[in-house]
């Protein structure tokens, strides 16, 4: 299934009144992963500002240990600091990767704002070395600001 496709799926599940916000969250989680090959595990983090920590929500894929990451500790926690996207082709290449499973080899983690704060993200691991390209960061920013209604 295509981005384009995907985009209309995203947006009626944001609608759904009848669903919880987690299980919003926790079914875009499941369309992504089912629909995109590359796409193993699909989850999303949220911000405590105050604490400086990013705790896990609603995801698919592998059992994690890492349900709460300190701001600036690995992909996403330094994505929780920069504001900005994230790809890592290779995550064995970085220095600053906290590692989920041997079968991870890339990541991306796109940030979510809400009213211009940085409240969280989506984060995506692959079993592919660098399969994610510009599509794929325009598509997760797109998924991000559908959630961001949410909020």
């Amino acid at each position: 299934m295509t981005f384009q496709d995907l985009k209309p799926k995203v947006t009626e599940i944001i609608a759904r009144p009848e669903q919880t916000r987690d299980e919003k969250l926790l079914e875009i989680c499941q369309l992504l992963s089912s629909s995109i090959s590359y796409y193993n595990w699909v989850g999303f983090y949220f911000a405590n500002h105050e604490a400086k920590t990013l705790h896990l929500g609603p995801y698919v894929g592998a059992e994690t240990d890492h349900t709460v990451i300190p701001f600036g500790k690995g992909i996403c926690g330094q994505v929780a600091e920069s504001n900005a996207n994230f790809v890592v082709p290779d995550v064995s290449a970085q220095d600053n990767y906290i590692a989920c499973s041997f079968t991870v080899k890339s990541e991306i983690v796109v940030p979510l704002f809400v009213n211009g704060q940085n409240i969280g993200q989506i984060d995506i691991d692959s079993h592919v070395i660098d399969p994610f390209s510009e599509e794929d960061e325009r598509f997760l920013e797109f998924v991000n600001q559908e959630v961001a209604k949410l909020y």
